[in-house]
Formats: structure tokens, sequence, C-alpha cells
């Protein structure tokens, strides 16, 4: 690529994912779904450790799944909120204004449940062991997020903890984790979002 291409394209980037934001408010409306599984194949060109692609991703859209999916967590959420979150992390979470009512869950016309396999698990029942399997799945979701906002879709990481109930509504194998639900569909007409700063570029970059 000549060194002008790459340049532009760099900076035309740079202000695309800049307008990227969380959103809480989903429209119902469905979203085309060569879309999602173009991100998700996007995010499946992620490193992973070995190449052992420790990741799987679970499309939500059945409505009663998601029901379910979300009553599960508000419970755990309420737990978190009334003390189990502590002290410091509710006042960090306070100025983006959540609480443990999630209606994206429903809302959202579909949600990804990523999932580690924290281990390769054998037609037989045996097992092999999997490596960097966080860091692996972590760049993985950061390249499905980024891969879903250049396509204009909106998307949200929820992680409700413990999430051991998103194996058991979704019956995933033994081998596989919860690391984060994402619902994905389109902003809420009367959507809203935090007015956040990110830090500058000389905040976060050192040069050796």
């Amino acid at each position: 690529m000549p060194t002008e291409v790459s340049v532009r394209t760099a900076a035309d980037l740079r202000a695309r994912m800049d307008e990227r934001r969380t959103v809480r408010m989903f429209s119902t409306d469905p979203v085309p779904e060569q879309v999602v599984l173009d991100a998700i194949a996007v995010a499946s060109t992620a490193p992973s450790g070995a190449h052992q692609q420790p990741w799987t991703f679970v499309r939500v859209k059945d409505a009663d799944v998601r029901k379910q999916i979300r009553e599960a967590a508000e419970n755990e959420e309420r737990i978190s909120y009334a003390g189990r979150l502590g002290d410091e992390w509710l006042d960090a979470l306070r100025p983006l204004g959540t609480d443990d009512v999630k209606p994206h869950l429903t809302d959202a016309p579909e949600l990804i449940v990523v999932f580690q396999q924290r281990f390769y698990l054998e037609a037989d029942g045996s097992t092999r062991k999997h490596y960097y399997v966080d860091e692996s799945v972590g760049i993985a979701v950061g390249m499905l997020l980024t891969a879903l906002h250049l396509a204009g879709l909106s998307a949200l990481t929820h992680t409700p903890s413990p999430m051991k109930f998103l194996g058991e509504v979704l019956n995933r194998p033994r081998n596989e984790k919860a690391f984060a639900v994402i619902p994905v569909g389109y902003p809420a007409e009367d959507c809203v979002v935090p007015d956040l700063v990110r830090k500058s570029l000389d905040q976060v970059v050192v040069t050796v």
C-alpha cells in the first residue's frame, strides 16, 4: 500500500472509530444477518495462542431465550448492585447511570454470547489444553465490536457476574465459559449515550 494511501486510511479509520459509543437503548428492528455473520468472521481472524481459536459465538435471536437470559442476568445484577460490587466499583459506575435493569437484552434483535473454550474437548471426551485463552478471546471481541461499528450497527459489552447461567440456558459444553454478552442492533430513536471524553494520544502512548 502506498504511504499516502496508508496515512489516509489510518486517519479515516481513526475518525470513524472515534464515533463509536456503547449503546444501551436499542431499536427492536431486525438487522441484516449477513452483516452480523461477516462481523463474526472478522472476529475469527483474531490472533490466538498456538492458533487454537478458542472461541464460540452464539447468536441468540429467539425472544423467549433472550427473555430467559435477561431474567437471569437481572437477578445477578440485583445482587451486585445491592453490595456485591463494592462501593468503589459502584462509585465508578454512577456517572454512566447503569443499574440492575437490562432492557437491552430483550430489545436488541439479537445477542452474541461469546464463550471461551477453556480447553479442547475431543469427541471421545478427552481434553487438550488451550493457551492464552483470555487474551485471545479478548482480542476477538475487540475486533467484533470494531467490525459491527464499521458496518453501521451498535453494540454493548455486557458482562453480568457470575455468568454460569449463560452456559446453562444455551446448553453449551463443559469446556466453554461465558466471556461476554453483546446485544447487537440499531440505536433506538430516543437513544442517548454518556458524554464521554477519551484520553488523548499523549496520555496513552509512550515512545521508547
